[in-house]
């Protein structure tokens, strides 16, 4: 059974035909919302979809919660699977689910499906996160619900009891939460180099010898900043796993627990290197971008006119020709190498690694 009728309705009742389930919607306006939904999905009103279903989908709203307790005497027995989720974090005391339970005390509520998306049902788990976060305080509906999830083509994750409602109503309102540290981590060091290349290349030549340079800020000292950034962020990746080493060596076991910064950074050290690697390619795209500068052909105009005037036949340096190839050609591997590096720390490359693999990249 599902209740409601919203676009999440319409895609777990697509999802839950295409799966085999035989399946009835409730709605206050069945006639109006009928061909919103396949042609398999029985559509009737409330009551009629509660009596003929023992597992429902409530997928209303939480303030809504309160117009199904005309049902409550149909619903005993019955276990309601909770699929929403709130506009802020934390946003009210108890979560959707527990609040829920508290109104029907003699049904047994599951928290579940939240995480995904209406278009994941629509399409398919395989074009969205596979995973299904569940949690109730009664064990064989939890084991109902991971079936149907299965089914269903998803993968069931137990999340223990409904305690943890509120931590899974959670999740998808966090924006990026393992990301914000190595963020900030990277404009703070960005700013940092950039600062100092602002001064070095641009405002120390202006007081020194009235030179204006300013026209480098977009390109040039950025294109020397990226290479700073990405280079610290990639030894900030490893070097955690030395002073874990070191604290271990120095306790002399590798069961006591490290400092919690050191146990964060450890934690973040994937979101650094990819950063790294980001930081790393925008150099690489910087770097070709050099000659196409308006600034650069006025150099090499003025080049070639001055050594026409001097009736120069060369100014072939052998020395800096092999110096700028063999740095191309080392600057091409070495983002080969770091490319290498981030693609194999992709979770959905990473799992298809043994230890050893991954050993021997790193």
């Amino acid at each position: 059974g599902v209740l409601g009728s919203g676009d999440f309705a319409r895609s777990l009742a697509v999802r839950l035909v295409c799966s085999g389930f035989r399946v009835v919607v409730g709605s206050r306006n069945p006639k109006r919302k009928a061909s919103l939904f396949p042609a398999a999905a029985e559509v009737t009103f409330q009551a009629e979809a509660v009596k003929k279903a023992d597992v429902i989908f409530v997928a209303i709203f939480r303030e809504h919660y309160s117009t199904l307790c005309d049902l409550a005497d149909v619903l005993v027995g019955k276990i309601l699977v909770d699929v929403s989720n709130n506009t802020e974090i934390n946003h009210h005391k108890e979560s959707n689910a527990e609040y829920l339970a508290s109104l029907f005390p003699a049904c047994t509520v599951v928290k579940a499906f939240n995480v995904v998306s209406a278009w994941t049902l629509q399409s398919g788990a395989r074009d969205g996160n596979k995973q299904v976060l569940i949690c109730s305080n009664n064990q064989e509906a939890k084991r109902t619900i991971a079936e149907i999830a299965q089914v269903m083509g998803f993968t069931p994750v137990d999340m223990g009891c409904m305690s943890s409602a509120c931590e899974i109503e959670n999740i998808p309102l966090r924006l990026l939460p393992a990301w914000k540290i190595p963020i900030f981590l990277a404009l703070g060091l960005f700013l940092c180099f950039f600062t100092y290349n602002l001064i070095r290349q641009v405002i120390h030549p202006y007081i020194r010898e009235q030179k204006n340079k300013l026209y480098k800020i977009p390109i040039e000292v950025v294109n020397t900043t990226l290479p700073c950034v990405s280079y610290v962020m990639l030894s900030l990746v490893y070097l955690p796993g030395v002073l874990a080493a070191c604290s271990q060596l120095y306790y002399g076991t590798k069961y006591r627990r490290f400092p919690d910064w050191l146990d964060q950074w450890l934690q973040h050290r994937k979101q650094i290197g990819l950063l790294s690697f980001f930081c790393a390619a925008l150099h690489a795209v910087y770097s070709l971008c050099l000659p196409m500068r308006r600034s650069h052909r006025y150099l090499l105009i003025e080049t070639a006119v001055k050594q026409a005037v001097e009736k120069k036949m060369t100014i072939w340096v052998e020395e800096e020709v092999w110096r700028m190839e063999i740095y191309i050609s080392v600057g091409i591997i070495a983002l080969g190498l770091l490319s290498l590096l981030a693609i194999t720390s992709l979770p959905s490359i990473a799992n298809s690694l043994n230890w050893r693999e991954f050993s021997f990249i790193q």
